[in-house]
């Protein structure tokens, strides 16, 4: 009884270190990411970062679920989905299929955001003002927004190049806590994708994100 319960103690502690550490790295490679509409992992850290152990997330929230299942560090570390040296060639760089995980980047950390399913969505009019946080402070050479086209179903079909179109860009952006770029998804209507990149001005560093997003009209 007594070997069970000082296994368990040391379990519950070796649990906070591990996420002590995880957070202090997270905060000492802050960068940022899609907060309106939340990115995948954004929203799924604002959601159950303080509870991420509750099983009820199971059934409330399965795909945040199954990405905290697959690599709590996806969530603590929302700020870092990012690679170097893309050089602008986003479509040759990123498979389709991996568009949500930047192409598989940070060593697969961030693999199960291209996990298809329900996500949980933010409700949004047609027109609606997207907002990207930069806790660094890198600024942008640009912003691109992309929209899935009308008819694409991202509950039953991996995100692809082709399911998305173009809706708004931005020039260079100067270095500052947040960017806001004003979207018209057109007539759109239900659920829908917005694909986000923001191109990071400091070095080549480019950052991609998924929201999911219903739209109201």
């Amino acid at each position: 009884m007594h070997n069970q319960l000082g296994r368990r103690v040391l379990t519950v502690v070796s649990a906070i270190g591990v996420l002590f550490a995880t957070l202090m790295s997270g905060t000492a490679s802050a960068h940022g990411s899609t907060t309106d509409p939340p990115s995948r992992n954004y929203g799924c850290w604002a959601r159950w970062g303080s509870d991420f152990q509750n099983p009820e997330m199971a059934t409330k929230d399965p795909m945040c679920w199954q990405a905290w299942q697959h690599d709590t560090n996806a969530m603590w570390n929302w700020n870092g989905l990012y690679r170097e040296n893309v050089g602008g060639n986003h479509q040759g760089t990123i498979p389709n299929g991996q568009l949500c995980s930047g192409g598989r980047t940070g060593d697969g950390r961030y693999n199960s955001l291209d996990a298809v399913g329900a996500w949980q969505m933010a409700n949004k009019s047609n027109r609606f003002t997207l907002t990207v946080t930069d806790q660094a402070r890198h600024g942008a050479d640009y912003l691109y927004v992309y929209v899935t086209r009308q008819g694409f179903n991202p509950l039953t079909q991996p995100l692809g190049w082709n399911n998305l179109e173009l809706v708004a860009q931005t020039g260079k952006l100067a270095p500052a806590g947040t960017y806001q770029v004003n979207v018209n998804a057109g007539s759109r209507s239900g659920r829908h994708v917005v694909y986000t990149i923001w191109q990071a001005s400091h070095m080549d560093q480019s950052y991609y994100f998924c929201s999911d997003v219903n739209f109201t009209g």
